[in-house]
């Protein structure tokens, strides 16, 4: 021990002599070139240290802020928190940073990877027309009509080309070009290219009749919502569709209430066969009523808005509309591709659109063999975050592609681990540019305010009953490169997301 004393000293008793042999010689005149090249070399001996301090005090302190705002929430809930200085690849703070954790929507980071990953910037979707059977000179189909549907996000979503074009309208109209003036046979809603199951594992009752739950197939027409139209005609009700549909079957129960300006109006629908039950009263000085109603049967929706389309052609269909697949080997006739999915991402994180998110999903487990399916899209899922990304394999479950399921799971260190991904991948920047910005755009345009967040910190929100979250980049005072991820489970998601608008100020007016 003494010896060790006797060492420390004896440094000590050297840098004061050093440093009183710069203090003359800062007092002399001018110093040469090579004097002041030398006393650069002692002062960097003693610089490196006192940075490498102030940077650990910042830190510090941005550790203990960020502590104090989470104990705000600590007996409401479970907090999992990490930033990560992309910079210089050091974790400035964490907090059960590899808990699993419900994410909310910011599973669509997730899904955005995989999608870009396995497609593209321009990828595309195509949904095609088919037919079988004989065309006669005449114009007359021996066969039927096939609606193939491919997974297509925005079909009826979308502008076509920018135009705005139903995409039944484009179909119908190449189906016309192609000589189809009548067709004997039916009008035939394929959906194959995804598996079955309609609504995710893990998604609760009661969304199931809001918009932002839609129905999942790969035959999607107008996010599978329809506008039904009620108005008083004398002493009946009128009921119509928007966009405009054909083929369903439609039971119109409403009655008429005589001198009444308002209306109560019930919808039943047959999830198998797609029929429609309205019931209820209108009165007869009502005005015209729209209900936005989320379809039970999306393929024979979308058929039937292909039937419209094609009557509005002049193209007749003799046989009915149903769901399968051709019997015999079908002919393309039309076709319609997406936009980009660049574009399509924009969109979904934008507006944190769940039916862009779960069709995005199953596509890109989809193939030539194989239908896609939530769990086949899980499983790719976990070979892209562990062969690629270099996350743990059991750090991510993913029961769907959007975030609503109870049953998804991340782990916050996953989320940035993929956002470092991200930034040197070639879809990185298409990522980034659909993230929301704080205060300016989209899900972010009402927070964090008039403060250094403001046009800076790029992020996807995710909010249910029981989750806030928010996955991100953003830009500290001191020109560091941060991605973070906040993830709250808890019962006060409110004070939650005020605590996370908080954190992302402090990273915003971090310097170190």
């Amino acid at each position: 021990m003494a010896r060790q004393l006797g060492a420390r000293r004896a440094i000590r008793l050297v840098r004061a002599a050093l440093l009183l042999t710069c203090a003359v010689a800062a007092s002399a005149s001018t110093p040469t070139p090579a004097t002041a090249q030398s006393r650069g070399a002692f002062f960097d001996l003693f610089a490196v240290p006192a940075t490498m301090a102030r940077r650990r005090e910042a830190t510090d302190k941005l550790a203990a802020s960020l502590n104090a705002t989470l104990q705000q929430t600590k007996n409401s809930g479970t907090w999992g928190v990490i930033v990560v200085s992309l910079t210089s690849g050091d974790t400035l703070f964490g907090h059960n940073a590899d808990r699993q954790l419900l994410p909310a929507s910011t599973m669509k980071l997730y899904t955005t990877a995989l999608a870009l990953d396995r497609f593209g910037a321009n990828g595309r979707f195509e949904t095609e027309v088919l037919r079988t059977g004989t065309l006669r000179p005449d114009g007359t189909l021996d066969g039927d009509l096939v609606l193939r549907g491919a997974g297509d996000p925005t079909l009826g979503g979308l502008p076509v080309n920018d135009a705005i074009t139903s995409p039944m309208s484009v179909l119908a109209r190449g189906v016309a070009d192609a000589g189809i003036k009548r067709v004997s046979g039916a009008l035939i809603g394929d959906a194959s290219g995804f598996d079955d199951g309609k609504v995710p594992d893990g998604w609760r009752k009661r969304y199931l009749h809001a918009s932002y739950a839609a129905r999942v197939s790969a035959l999607s027409f107008n996010e599978n919502k329809i506008v039904v139209l009620v108005r008083p005609d004398g002493k009946r009700a009128t009921v119509s569709f928007r966009p405009a549909v054909s083929g369903i079957d439609l039971s119109n129960q409403v009655k008429i209430v005589a001198g009444s300006r308002s209306a109560r109006i019930r919808f039943t629908q047959d999830s198998v066969a797609g029929s429609i039950r309205i019931s209820g009263w209108i009165g007869s000085r009502s005005a015209t009523r729209d209900y936005t109603l989320v379809v039970e049967n999306p393929e024979l929706f979308a058929v039937g808005a292909l039937k419209a389309a094609l009557a509005a052609e002049g193209i007749t269909v003799g046989g009915p509309i149903r769901i399968g697949q051709p019997r015999d080997s079908a002919v393309p006739v039309a076709s319609l591709s997406s936009p980009t999915l660049d574009r399509i991402i924009g969109q979904m994180n934008g507006e944190s659109n769940n039916h862009f998110a779960e069709l995005l999903f199953r596509n890109a487990s989809r193939s030539a063999d194989a239908s896609g399916s939530a769990e086949s899209a899980n499983s790719m899922l976990g070979r892209f975050l562990v062969d690629k990304v270099r996350v743990a394999a059991d750090a991510v479950f993913a029961a769907d592609g959007s975030g609503l399921s109870t049953l998804d799971r991340v782990t916050p260190r996953s989320m940035v681990q993929l956002l470092s991904y991200a930034r040197h991948a070639p879809w990185g920047s298409v990522l980034e540019e659909s993230l929301p910005v704080a205060g300016t755009t989209e899900t972010l345009h009402r927070r964090m305010r008039r403060t250094a967040a403001v046009g800076n910190l790029h992020a996807k929100t995710g909010t249910t009953n029981d989750v806030a979250s928010l996955g991100g980049y953003v830009t500290a005072s001191n020109g560091e490169d941060l991605a973070f991820s906040l993830i709250y489970n808890g019962s006060n998601r409110w004070l939650a997301r005020d605590a996370i608008d908080r954190i992302g100020v402090t990273l915003a007016t971090f310097s170190r």
